[in-house]
Parts: structure tokens; sequence; C-alpha cells
């Protein structure tokens, strides 16, 4: 055969070898879900994708005939400068209509500015800063605010009884909102703030706030900290302490009674009061086979918790976006649609405010109890359609 006709015969293949990636290409739904996947946090992408595989076990693999692939990245904890570096190498490596996840606020933030300069639609499943959706025009949230739980909670904590308090939160954005958000609505309905302590991130101990604390001796105690190892170290110091016995109460946003943590904490937590928008316990027949299906798909997890509802409805606005689309997604188009959505969600109906593409939804105000020997989040009362305080 001669080099002409060789050559001619490479280009051909070569050709129809583009076209094969362009064909594939269209065929297929990309999702870069970017979350802690290893380490101590690993839980919170765990989470985020167990409950997106749960929504694609109930509505299928496939949006008007194309594949979806989630392409998942692990920061392995709260890391922006990874954070941003894997948006960015998702956008122009992996070529993804969508970005998703982000454990961590600053996560979040950081990749923010990718999506505004690539046009892609960002959906945050957990990270819950205010200012996060005002980085981008094409950042919007399924999950919530801390400003949208702790509001709330400073608002039932005054018509409570409850008179002197004390804040202890995680010292970053989100701890910090926490403690404005709840001390503007419980100093607004009378109460005191006696002190403000402020956890650095990394360092889960626990034991010189708790003291403090104590020798403060207020009708109750507001936390806000992670999920995980910061609360179980905070229960563990209240007991040892003996904060339980001299009758100070913890109030919270229901990350502190996060149903995967519960059992580490011991009967100690029972009583504890929070504001919070999902619980594994929540009676409707949308979270019933929320849970049904989520057991099914992830059979050692144990409970769906709210970065798992936050995953389920994040894909559930993308399958819905992407149907609306035709498949055949722009950035634009596709936030314009985000706008204004409502879903029956298994926390109860949702909706994304148009003004600040942030969630709304109700907070509901659950007790710590024994439900069939086991610790459960138990609502009592509810602040329905709350939008986000901070914005």
């Amino acid at each position: 055969m001669g080099l002409k006709l060789l050559g001619k015969l490479a280009a051909t293949l070569s050709i129809f070898g583009f076209m094969a990636m362009a064909a594939h290409a269209q065929e297929v739904i990309k999702i870069g879900l970017i979350a802690p996947f290893s380490g101590p946090y690993a839980q919170y992408g765990k989470q985020m994708e167990a409950g997106i595989k749960t929504y694609m076990k109930q509505h299928g693999e496939q949006i008007v005939g194309k594949k979806v692939e989630i392409i998942t990245r692990d920061t392995m904890g709260p890391s922006p400068d990874l954070s941003r570096r894997l948006a960015q190498e998702l956008v122009t490596r992996e070529k993804v209509n969508f970005l998703a996840g982000f454990g961590f606020t600053p996560d979040g933030l950081a990749a923010a500015p990718v999506a505004q300069q690539s046009k892609t639609p960002m959906v945050i499943m957990n990270a819950a800063a205010s200012n996060i959706t005002t980085k981008s025009n094409f950042v919007t949230r399924t999950s919530m605010t801390i400003a949208q739980n702790a509001a709330p909670m400073g608002t039932w904590a005054a018509k409570n009884g409850f008179k002197r308090v004390v804040t202890l939160v995680g010292d970053y954005g989100p701890g910090i909102d926490a403690e404005t958000y709840f001390k503007a609505a419980f100093s607004k309905g009378g109460g005191q703030i006696v002190e403000a302590l402020r956890v650095p991130l990394g360092s889960p101990e626990m034991a010189p706030y708790i003291q403090r604390l104590k020798d403060a001796k207020p009708d109750a105690v507001f936390l806000w900290v992670p999920s995980g190892e910061h609360t179980v170290s905070f229960m563990k110091s209240y007991r040892e302490r003996g904060l339980d016995t001299a009758g100070i109460k913890i109030l919270g946003t229901g990350d502190l009674t996060d149903e995967q943590v519960l059992p580490a904490m011991g009967d100690s937590i029972l009583g504890a009061v929070t504001t919070f928008h999902y619980s594994a316990f929540h009676d409707s027949p949308e979270n019933k086979l929320f849970l049904k299906t989520f057991a099914e798909v992830n059979p050692k997890m144990g409970l769906p918790n709210f970065m798992a509802a936050a995953g389920y409805d994040g894909i559930a606005a993308i399958y819905e976006v992407s149907r609306k689309l035709g498949g055949k997604i722009d950035g634009e188009k596709a936030m314009a649609i985000f706008k204004g959505m409502k879903l029956n969600s298994p926390r109860g109906a949702i909706m994304i405010d148009p003004e600040t593409r942030d969630i709304v939804q109700t907070i509901y105000v659950r007790k710590v109890e024994k439900v069939n020997g086991q610790l459960a989040n138990v609502e009592f009362d509810k602040f329905p359609d709350v939008k986000d305080p901070g914005k």
C-alpha cells in the first residue's frame, strides 16, 4: 500500500474517530461531583453520592436518551485550592455540563469563579454560608444556609423561656453566620448572649470551651460546629464535666444531631432541640420512598442524612433542567430554569428563589428522643417557607 493511500486512510480514520468522540460527548450528560470522599469528612461526599444514586435508581440513568455520568473528585476535607483546581480540570478536560457537591464553604467559594468564567451551572449540596450564591451567576443551592436554620432557633428559644445563652461555634464563615443570626433573632425576642465562644476548625478538642461554658451558668448553649468529630467531642466533654446534670440545655441547628453521629453521642443528647430542614424521621410518602430506595442502593450506610437529601434534590433539579433543555445543556438557559423551580423533596416542598438562586424550605423544630430504642430527631413545630435571612 502506498504512502499516499496510507495517509488518506489515516486521515479518514482520524475523522471517524473524532466524529465518534463527538457523538459520544453528545450522548452523555456529565456531572462533576466535588466533595470529601476520604479522611475525617469522607461521609460528606459519600452521603451526597448515595443520595444521587438513590434518585437515579428511582428515575433511571438517562435523560432524553442521554446517559448521565457522575465523575467524582476528592477534596479530602476543606481545601479551597484543591477544590478550584478540581473544578477547573472537570470543566476543561472532562467537559462536564454541571458542577456539584462541595462539602465546605471555602471549597464552594473557591470553585464559584470557575463556574462563572466557564458558564457551567454549579449546584451546592452542602456548603452553607449565605454568600456563596453571590459569587457567581451560575451557582444555585439545594442544601441550606446556616442563617436559614440558626435564625428560627433564636426565635424559638426566645419564645420558649430561654433567657441566657452561650454561643459556641466553629471559627469560620458558617460558624460565624450561625452565631450572628441566632444572636439577632434571640436578642430580638428578649434573650441575652452571655458569652460567645469560637472553636478553631482544625481542633476538635472541646474541653477548655466546655469549662468556660459551665462557668458562665447559662440556661442553654447554642452550638454550631461541623458535623462529625467536633460534635462527638463536644458531647463527650459535656458529659464528663457535668453540664447535663447542671441543667444546661443544648440548642443548635440540626447538623449537631445528624443521624450519622447520634449513636456516638449517647443518651445525654436526649432532649436537645434543633432547627433543621431534614430528618430521616420526617413523616411523608416522599421520605418513606426515599428511605426505602436508599437502603436498597446503599445497604451498608445506615440512615441517610441531610447531605444525602441535598444530593437527591440536587440531581433531581439537574434532571429537570436537562429534560427541559432536551439534553442540550446551555449554562445561561440552565440557570433560568433553576430559578423558581419547585420540587417535592423527601424533606417537603422546596423552591429555588428566583432572585437569589438559593433554596426556600420549611425549617422544622425537633427534639432528640428515643424511637423504638433508637435516638431520633422528632419534629414538633415548624417555620414554613423560610428564605435565607443572610441575603
